[in-house]
């Protein structure tokens, strides 16, 4: 039973049942026996779809629940959302090799290639320097998605970003810096040095089965019209060798069913029964914003998540997919919470569309993070308190302040030593830029630990606090996938696992045999893969 409580223009949803003890008392015991009645499961991971929200911190994952559940007509602290249901959590430590705070560059590497690397570098050990292409020569280092690959698995991307940006590039391309997207970006000593653009090594590197995002003008001639933008010169093909790579890639399909779509329309047409190879493309660059987009030009990342699966999950040796929910990070840097929170919910949604189309005993889940942001959640809001809202209480200025707030940012507006008077503001709004402490064009990633959560074969492995690089070796332990495969052979005694590097054409792998429970196996991987 609920009632209502008014307090100064909100209402607030009070449970009758929470103010008697025996409902916190009977919820306990309700998750404890969950808890001990929670079993391993130590199949091998046919499938392995893992979920990235670029920027979403345990902060943006808490006010993203609420959101959802305020979405819902609810209070929205209770909420459950998909992600919360998974049975094993863990935190990732996201520093790189050269910085205490990362980037998405840096991070992908690590939580897809099992190395970390520096600041603004994708696929290439930290030997590599940021911007000189002749340091990333012998460097290069694979993604757990070339590893399936090679394993006779299908592979898939799906991002709200476009394609040859800093999470997906690490899946795929080896690069001295992030932002070499398209052959234009290329500096002189690059070109000389013969390293080759993001976009172009999207095609070279690994045959990938399904690309969804954006990132249409990376891959057509400088001047090429864009099909849904023919007059924004900012839209057209940005490359200056005249290569067409859409076209390049379906010449490269031949004999197998490969299409290529940039709007809703045909990719609704797409029968993923009948599709081998599908290019989806749906922006020049990244997509649109969830609350700006137009559904009936762009799907949704439920929508193209679903479409991936359904393609991949036709190999009877099973995938491994990338879903990453990129504009999370986006909306932060912007300051607009609004956004980010929106693109949260949104891969949430993604998560619980995939759990319904893979079966969990032989498919491993996660959903994880690369870094978060400098973002607040703050004040003594009421319950029920819209989390887009301000605080109740005002600051020591006599003015009031929002519940989420940003460390630095385009926020920061002093004007005669005040902050802006946002009484009569709606901070709800999707392009309300929230307060900051200090003034930044952009605002900055965050540094703290990034939650995982894990459901599963093998799932158990990512309980604890481990490096983020340790994240691409459990889950190919758990695919028997790259070289760490020993446990997986016929011969395998079942009370004996072995161990080698997953890096393969590693120089010196490094081998250990452990004799073991399955209650302790998580604990002798960390050991011998950190």
């Amino acid at each position: 039973m609920l009632y209502t409580l008014k307090k100064k223009h909100l209402f607030v949803l009070i449970s009758v049942e929470e103010e008697n003890p025996e409902f916190w008392r009977s919820s306990a015991q309700n998750t404890l026996r969950s808890a001990l009645s929670r079993k391993h499961n130590t199949n091998v991971a046919k499938n392995i779809v893992l979920f990235l929200g670029d920027g979403m911190g345990v902060t943006t994952i808490t006010a993203a629940r609420i959101l959802k559940g305020q979405l819902q007509n609810r209070s929205g602290e209770e909420t459950v959302i998909n992600m919360d249901t998974f049975p094993f959590v863990g935190l990732a430590k996201v520093y790189s090799v050269d910085f205490q705070i990362p980037d998405s560059a840096a991070t992908a590497t690590a939580y897809l290639c099992g190395v970390k690397t520096n600041l603004n570098t994708v696929g290439v050990s930290a030997a590599a320097r940021n911007g000189v292409c002749h340091s990333q020569k012998g460097n290069e280092v694979t993604s757990i998605l070339k590893w399936a690959k090679d394993a006779g698995k299908s592979v898939g991307i799906v991002t709200t970003t476009r394609v040859q940006h800093a999470t997906p590039a690490a899946s795929y391309a080896h690069s001295a810096s992030r932002t070499w997207y398209s052959d234009t970006d290329l500096p002189t000593s690059a070109v000389t040095g013969g390293c080759l653009d993001i976009a172009s090594q999207l095609l070279r590197n690994t045959d990938i089965d399904v690309i969804i995002g954006g990132g249409r003008k990376y891959m057509t001639p400088k001047g090429f019209p864009d099909p849904e933008y023919p007059t924004d010169l900012s839209a057209q093909g940005q490359r200056n060798d005249n290569r067409n790579l859409v076209n390049e890639w379906l010449s490269m399909k031949e004999g197998k069913v490969a299409r290529y779509v940039w709007n809703k329309t045909d990719f609704d047409a797409v029968d993923p029964e009948k599709t081998d190879y599908l290019m989806s493309l749906f922006e020049p660059g990244d997509l649109r914003f969830d609350v700006e987009r137009d559904p009936s030009m762009d799907p949704s990342i439920s929508e193209t998540t679903e479409k991936a699966i359904r393609i991949l999950k036709k190999n009877p040796k099973g995938f491994f997919l990338l879903v990453e929910g990129g504009r999370i990070d986006q909306g932060h840097h912007d300051s607009r919470a609004s956004m980010a929170l929106h693109e949260a919910v949104a891969l949430d949604d993604a998560v619980a569309r995939g759990l319904e189309l893979t079966n969990e005993e032989e498919t491993l889940t996660v959903v994880t993070a690369d870094h978060s942001h400098a973002f607040t959640f703050n004040g003594y809001p009421f319950r029920g308190n819209s989390i887009l809202g301000k605080s109740p209480i005002f600051a020591m200025d006599f003015l009031p302040y929002t519940t989420l707030m940003y460390g630095n940012g385009p926020g920061h507006k002093i004007t005669d030593n005040k902050r802006p008077d946002i009484r009569n503001v709606d901070t709800t709004d999707k392009d309300y830029v929230q307060q900051s402490a200090a003034p930044l064009d952009s605002e900055t990633h965050g540094g703290e630990d990034v939650a995982l959560f894990a459901r599963g074969p093998m799932a158990h492995l990512f309980q604890g606090v481990y490096e983020q690089n340790y994240i691409p070796h459990a889950m190919a332990f758990a695919a028997c996938v790259g070289t760490n495969q020993e446990h997986c052979a016929a011969t395998t005694e079942p009370d004996e696992i072995s161990f080698t590097s997953t890096e393969p054409g590693s120089s010196a792998p490094n081998t250990a045999l452990c004799a073991m429970t399955t209650v302790m196996l998580s604990v002798c991987m960390s050991v011998l893969l950190h």
